[in-house]
């Protein structure tokens, strides 16, 4: 839909990534972000920029959000400057993990403002949002999702798990739940067997080889752990923020988390140790230093 305008609140590390591809698919992007500095690049490429969420919902129908928090998320969306008091946008689709009982009560409060509220949480990390390989979760009203379609598949491939608002949500938490599962097992097994004398590498081909292989041995510790670098591309704070959510929806809902409140508690350790901005591959640190051994290639 070259020429389009579109809005895109929240330009950091993913948000910058997808504004990119819709710019370079010829979209044109009215951004917002309180960091002026991550709306600066997005402008040396053809985007415009503006000057608070409500003015991107004054200029833009369809406009998209990648934000950390769902309390932000309900800031930009329903408070006093957000999206919802702007005169000319129709829909919002959230990209951001916000946790279906947040997406419920802003999906209902934009009711009385007559908009959309999209659902479409994405996975699939840095590479995939700059290459447009992302996982797309989606849910909302199936005629405002249609339409939103063209859009949504440059960043990736599309999954439509229902109408109801905060469905996608629950897919994209249950998935942030295993990756970080997989990466807490993963390191107190190669912690262990580094301990005990086999070279973490041959360790690592052996697992791949059989059935425990999962996405940390396949992809995080081959390119953030064994060379020491603990730049996977995802923050401690924001893993540790979802699992959290996934906990606590999950009990309301009256669905016990046992395995999942002890990776909760790994990442509340690892956040505390190494700060919410390290990449949550630092979790395998904490086991080394409990164990006191070094993973290294």
């Amino acid at each position: 839909m070259s020429g389009t305008v579109v809005g895109f609140i929240g330009t950091g590390r993913m948000g910058k990534l997808m504004s990119a591809r819709l710019l370079a698919a010829g979209y044109k992007l009215k951004v917002f972000d309180t960091n002026p500095a991550a709306v600066e690049e997005l402008v040396k490429l053809g985007a415009e920029s503006s000057s608070s969420s409500k003015d991107v919902g004054d200029n833009a129908e369809t406009v998209c959000i990648s934000l950390p928090t769902p309390d932000i998320v309900h800031q930009v969306v329903l408070g006093a400057e957000g999206l919802a008091q702007g005169g000319r946008v129709k829909t919002i689709i959230d990209l951001s993990t916000t946790g279906p009982g947040m997406a419920t009560r802003v999906a209902k409060g934009l009711e009385g403002h007559g908009v959309a509220w999209i659902d479409a949480p994405v996975s699939g990390g840095l590479a995939g949002a700059r290459d447009g390989k992302l996982a797309i979760m989606v849910s909302g009203p199936k005629a405002s999702t249609d339409t939103a379609v063209p859009l949504l598949e440059n960043f990736g491939r599309l999954f439509f798990v229902g109408e109801k608002a905060g469905l996608a949500q629950v897919a994209k938490l249950a998935n942030n739940l295993l990756a970080a599962s997989a990466l807490v097992v993963t390191s107190e097994a190669m912690v262990m067997g580094v301990k005990a004398g086999i070279d973490p590498k041959v360790l690592l081909d052996i697992i791949n080889a059989s059935s425990g292989r999962n996405s940390a041995t396949q992809d995080k510790f081959p390119r953030s752990v064994l060379g020491r670098t603990f730049d996977f591309g995802f923050a401690t704070g924001l893993s540790y923020k979802d699992v959290r959510l996934c906990i606590d929806e999950a009990e309301a809902m009256g669905v016990p988390m046992v395995a999942g409140s002890a990776v909760r508690q790994m990442l509340a350790v690892t956040n505390a140790k190494f700060g919410a901005s390290s990449d949550f591959t630092s979790i395998a640190r904490v086991v080394e230093e409990w164990a006191g051994v070094e993973i290294k290639g």
